[in-house]
This record gives structure tokens, sequence and C-alpha cells, in this order.
């Protein structure tokens, strides 16, 4: 493993500048992911429709994500993160507005498609940027950071979005949220650049025959397939209570009232940015070590959801909050992934190989959160959103399934990344080879 002959940028104020604007287009775009999680009891009601049909509109919306996100890291290693990012900011603020004026189920699913959308452009731009602005020493901890600091969007989406859906009704409040990722897509417009080199950069030309080059050399190198596992096994736990199953797990399956549903993730976010700088500045540390400590955390996290599954009755409030904690780790973990995709691929496909990575938790999420209303309508038919904690602790019991399969494949790629990987580079911080 040779080093890049590149110097790291320096980090100036219009670093800081670019990495400010870029995280909220991300903190926006986090929070129009969420902003059904503690909307869907009254979906159920505004649409008429039942538990796998409610699903349907975070399955679309991970669908788009995840089909989009290979597309999305080619085009902004071609046309560069700020154009990308700006495109999805629109998107999505069309995409809420939908949502907030729509009256049928038809029309619902298409907003919810816009949003997918552009939610796709946004992370893989954040990642770039950080790429281009900052040196690579600080990278895993801005990327935490960036993970972390972004999950302000759920917070966001979980009370403060409870309280608006109840005050001013389902219209007015995602209006508002339209609106402003409207203005804040003008601001980032006037003030957010590629990189010090200038305000918009491109990338050479795709050809398909360098497309298929550049995907078949990310995935083809052992690090960016663990990576992809390691995205695979960690966020869906959390992902799935954050983005729909949370809110009625809590208040059905668990008998908590409204109040302590929202706090309950609330707490869930929270833990996530306090435990993402952690995680990042581990990471910096013992970069040989990052499989080791997102095994350790899905064994945590499978442990955790077994005591409250196996609980005779409701699990106790400080059960359900050790849970939502323990769960919520999985967010930073993730991001693990990112930073394994970053050391194993060189900067001119770097975009493409973390879209690769990015599929991987999104899909898993998608499976499970149709899983879930699947399992959940089968065991409560006709019973329009009456889910009974029974019901509910088969759904979630799902999830032991893809974290068999998540360890199994973290364990078989780490070994093969291990024997292509120079470990004292890799410590020393060193890019791989152009």
């Amino acid at each position: 493993m040779s080093a890049s002959t590149a110097p790291d940028p320096v980090v100036t104020r219009a670093s800081w500048t670019a990495w400010g604007l870029a995280l909220s287009l991300y903190t926006l775009a986090v929070f129009h992911r969420s902003a059904l999680a503690v909307a869907g009891l009254a979906a159920v009601d505004r649409f008429d429709i039942s538990a796998s049909q409610l699903a349907t509109f975070t399955m679309l919306q991970l669908a788009v994500y995840a089909g989009m996100q290979i597309p999305v890291g080619l085009a902004v290693d071609r046309f560069g993160p700020r154009s990308v990012a700006l495109t999805g900011a629109v998107v999505l603020a069309i995409g809420e507005g939908t949502f907030a004026l729509a009256t049928s189920y038809p029309a619902a699913l298409a907003a919810r498609f816009l949003v997918g959308l552009g939610d796709a452009m946004t992370f893989i731009c954040v990642i770039r940027l950080l790429a281009s602005w900052f040196p690579r020493r600080r990278i895993p901890l801005l990327t935490q950071f960036t993970g972390t600091t972004g999950q302000l969007g759920s917070i966001a989406a979980a009370v403060p979005m409870t309280w608006a859906l109840g005050s001013v009704g389902w219209t007015r409040a995602y209006l508002s949220t339209a609106i402003l990722s409207g203005v804040v897509a003008l601001i980032s417009f006037a003030l957010l650049h590629d990189g010090p080199a200038g305000r918009t950069l491109r990338g050479p030309a795709f050809s398909l025959d360098a497309v298929r080059a550049s995907l078949r050399s990310s995935w083809g190198h052992p690090g960016t397939r663990l990576a992809f596992w390691v995205h695979f096994s960690t966020p869906f736990s959390s992902g799935v209570l954050a983005l729909l199953w949370g809110y009625p797990f809590f208040v059905k399956g668990e008998g908590r009232s409204s109040h302590e549903a929202g706090l309950l993730l609330t707490v869930m976010v929270v833990t996530v940015v306090l435990a993402g700088p952690l995680l990042g500045t581990l990471i910096s540390r013992f970069p040989w070590h990052r499989s080791t400590m997102v095994l350790g955390i899905v064994g945590a996290m499978a442990l955790m959801w077994g005591v409250v599954l196996a609980w005779p009755g409701q699990a106790p409030l400080g059960v359900l909050v050790l849970l939502v904690i323990v769960a919520a780790v999985g967010g930073p973990a993730s991001v693990v992934g990112f930073d394994i995709a970053r050391t194993s691929n060189p900067g001119s496909r770097l975009a493409s190989a973390t879209g690769i990575v990015n599929v991987a938790g999104f899909v898993a999420t998608l499976v499970l959160v149709v899983v879930i209303g699947v399992v959940l309508d089968a065991l409560t038919p006709g019973s329009g959103n009456d889910y009974t904690p029974s019901a509910f602790r088969w759904a979630m019991a799902t999830q032991y399934v893809l974290w068999a399969l998540g360890v199994v494949q973290i364990l078989r790629y780490r070994v093969a990344a291990r024997a292509v990987t120079d470990r004292d580079a890799l410590t020393a911080g060193v890019p791989v080879a152009e």
C-alpha cells in the first residue's frame, strides 16, 4: 500500500462553513425520513389503510433510497457533491409538500417516493465534502459527528412533530417542513462550495465501461464487502423504531402512553448524538479493530431485545430505556462501514463505494419494516391499528434472522480484508493507492 502524493487539505473557516451547510442539509433529510414515525397511527386513519399499507410508505421510501445509492454515488463523482445535494433538497421539499396535501393513499405513496429520492442524494455528498475539505486523520471523527448530529432531525420528528400534528394539523405541519427545506437549499446554493479549489467541481465523464470498471473494482475489494455487511447488520433495529414501528410498538405492544413513547424515541436519538463521537474516536485510534467493535454492538442489541421480548407481560420503562439506548448505538456503528470503505478505496471512486455500502443498511431496514407489517397483519387480521402485544413480540423477533446473516458475513469478510490490508499503514492513516 503506497501513500498518495496529494497533500491533506488545510482546515480553514471555509472548511467549517462547508461542513455546517452540508450538515444542515443532512439533518433536514433525516427529519423528512423520520417524519412519518410519530404519524403512523394518524396516517392509518387519514388514508384508511392497514399495517401492511402503512409499512409500504416506509418500504417505498427506503427502496428508492437504497436503489439510488449507486447512481447517486456515480453522479457525485461526476458532477460534484454540491450540485447533487442541492437537487436532493429541492426534491425533498416537493415530496414533503405533496405529502402535506395528499388525501389519498396513491398520492401519499408518490410523495414518499420523492422523499426517498431526495434523501438518497444527501449523505454521500456530505461524506465526499469531508474528504475535500478536511485532513484524512479528522475524517472518521467528523463522519461520526455528521451521522450523529444529523440525528437531531429525528428529534425534531419525534417531539416537535408530535406537537405540530396535534396543534396545527397534518397539512400545516408537513407544509412547514417543506418550506424549511426550500430555505436551507437557497442558503446552501449561495454559500456551499465543492472544495477549496472551486465552487463547483466536475469529475471526468463516465462511459458505461468506466462505470462498470469502477463498480467492479470497488465491490471486488474485500474491504468494501466487509463495510457492506457492517452497514447491513447495525442500523435496522433503531431504524425500524425511528422510521415507523417504534411509536406503535411502545404504545400498543408495551402499553406506554403517547408521551412515554415520544420520550423513548427522543432518548434513542440523544444516545446516537452522544455515542457517535465516542465511537469515532475509538475507530480513529484502533482502526484494525473496527469490525470487532461492531460485532460487540450487534451482540448487545440482540441480548437487549431478547430481554424485552422474553419479559413476562409488559417490560418496565427502565428496561425499555436500556433497549433504545443499546439499539441507538447501532446507528453510529453503521457509520463504521463508511470508514472501512474509505480506507479500502481510492478517492476517485469514494462516492460510488460509499453508495454501495449505504445500500446495505437501508435494504435490511426495508425488509424488516415490511416483515413486521406482514406479521402484525397476520396475527391481528381485520383489527385496524389495534395490534396486540403478542403480535409485536413475534414481529420484532424477526430481527434475529438479519443479525445472524450479517454476523456470518462480517466474520467471513473481515478475514479476507485483513489479508490484503497493511496493518501498520492503516494505523498510520496512509490512504490506499490510486
